[in-house]
């Protein structure tokens, strides 16, 4: 059974250190403290978006570090669209919305990666709309 307090290693993915240095090319931060700091920020903002299935099966391709970040968070009772996960977060963090929107969509876009397009498929089913544009996909919406 997989643990929240601990989640299983993931072998066949990256490093801890690997995702920083991307997301620190990606997101163009200064340092790899930056880059590291927006990574801990975003994942457990998101650790509290994503339940069942999906959160236990992204936790399992996240390097350790990072799936410890985000199952350390206690999901919320009521999910926030992407655009109240950004406000959310700013107001969390005390950054400006601009800032964390740039964090969060370089951190999520590295997740998205590492998810695969499968299960990143099934994540963005379970959420609310707005997170397709944060994990760098179009967002498809059916006509009414």
């Amino acid at each position: 059974m997989f643990s929240q307090q601990q989640p299983r290693r993931y072998t066949a993915g990256i490093t801890f250190e690997q995702m920083l240095e991307r997301v620190r090319y990606e997101g163009a931060y200064a340092t790899r403290a930056q880059a590291e700091e927006a990574v801990h920020a975003v994942l457990a903002a998101f650790g509290r978006q994503l339940t069942g299935d999906e959160r236990v099966e992204l936790a399992a391709r996240l390097p350790h570090e990072a799936a410890v970040t985000f199952t350390s968070a206690i999901p919320a009772t009521a999910p926030l669209t992407g655009w109240g996960f950004v406000k959310d977060l700013a107001h969390r963090t005390g950054g400006t919305a601009a800032t964390t929107r740039w964090d969060t969509g370089t951190v999520l876009r590295i997740v998205a990666q590492l998810a695969g397009e499968d299960l990143l498929t099934r994540i963005l089913a379970q959420l609310p709309a707005g997170y397709a544009l944060l994990f760098g996909r179009a967002e498809l919406t059916q006509a009414a």
